[in-house]
């Protein structure tokens, strides 16, 4: 058969690196992007980057583990060459303390990130209101930089991008041979996901160029995670809100709460305020499967569903998923040869 067409639906983090994966493990396919919106207007763009993976209850934690190992090491190796500053990638220290002490005092990604170790009661008198703490160095991702940085690497292979709203897989049957859905939370709509459901997040981003370690409350729900060029202080986690207008009330109470883990802070200048839709599931929708309509079959790879932990986990079920057309385009050839015969 002829050089299989792949098309890529969706353009965010996790649909740019799974191109970019099948690109480099499927050298002979042609790859098409397609989504409605690219950087800067994706939910990525909006995610603070910071690789601390949370957990999805319905994968077994040694697949987790895999896909955030790879993608810290895929991220190390750039962070550690001359493209770190364009593709916003930073090694960053700090803490992850507790009100009282968790049921697991190590995490299932406590070997991954690097010189992981409880706090010593002297640094814990920095949070007066926390009795437990961890403290390690993982890696910050800038996002705007890093999916244009993606989007560099994909144009340099010959990989085509347009700017296309895909209502229905089936829409593309006649152009491609194999669709990957990266639809992140549009993937609600495109394929009726019911398991799919939007966690608003507001963030605050700001400069205050002093803060050089992050801090995140061991819930999750406060952060300070600084950056190249501005901190990063969040958060909410509201389940099946779909605002993206962001609210006043919010942001002062995320001000506030960051403040009382940083004092320094109340001092930050041009605080700029945003919303983004998490896509989240019980667990990352990450699977073959053939649609079939009318004796017409369509392979499809689902990638989508990452929640929170799209940047900590995208190298790996990036990774994944091209394995995963890799397979479809055998099964392809495979039917075209006994066709043939």
């Amino acid at each position: 058969m002829a050089a299989a067409k792949v098309a890529v639906v969706g353009a965010g983090v996790i649909g740019l690196s799974t191109a970019l994966c099948i690109v480099e493990t499927c050298p002979s396919c042609s790859v098409t992007v397609l989504s409605e919106q690219f950087s800067p207007n994706t939910t990525g763009d909006v995610a603070a980057g910071m690789l601390i993976p949370h957990t999805y209850p319905g994968t077994p934690i040694h697949v987790q583990k895999e896909w955030f190992k790879e993608t810290f090491s895929y991220l190390f190796a750039i962070s550690n060459s001359a493209e770190a500053a364009e593709a916003g990638i930073q090694l960053i220290s700090g803490w992850q303390v507790f009100k009282s002490t968790p049921k697991e005092k190590l995490p299932f990604w406590w070997d991954v990130v690097l010189g992981f170790r409880l706090m010593s009661e002297e640094e814990l008198q920095k949070f007066p209101q926390h009795q437990f703490g961890q403290a390690f160095t993982t890696l910050k991702c800038d996002c705007p930089p890093f999916l244009l940085w993606l989007e560099k690497r994909l144009k340099a292979t010959g990989v085509q991008m347009y700017t296309r709203k895909v209502a229905d897989l089936w829409e593309l049957h006649s152009e491609y041979d194999i669709i990957v859905n990266c639809a992140g939370i549009g993937a609600h709509q495109l394929v009726g996901d019911k398991k799919l459901f939007p966690v608003r997040g507001q963030i605050l981003k700001v400069h205050a160029p002093w803060v050089k370690n992050f801090i995140r409350d061991g819930d999750g729900s406060t952060y300070i995670y600084p950056g190249i060029h501005r901190v990063t202080l969040g958060g909410t986690r509201e389940k099946e809100s779909w605002s993206l207008s962001p609210d006043p009330g919010t942001t002062k109470d995320i001000f506030d709460r960051c403040c009382s883990l940083e004092p320094s802070l109340r001092k930050a200048q041009d605080i700029k305020v945003k919303v983004g839709l998490r896509p989240s599931r019980h667990c990352v929708r990450l699977q073959r499967e053939v649609l079939s309509q009318g004796g017409v079959k369509l392979p499809v790879v689902h990638n989508y569903g990452h929640g929170a932990s799209g940047f900590s986990v995208h190298r790996g079920t990036a990774r994944e998923a091209a394995r995963l057309v890799g397979e479809c385009i055998a099964a392809l050839r495979g039917s075209s040869s006994r066709a043939k015969l």
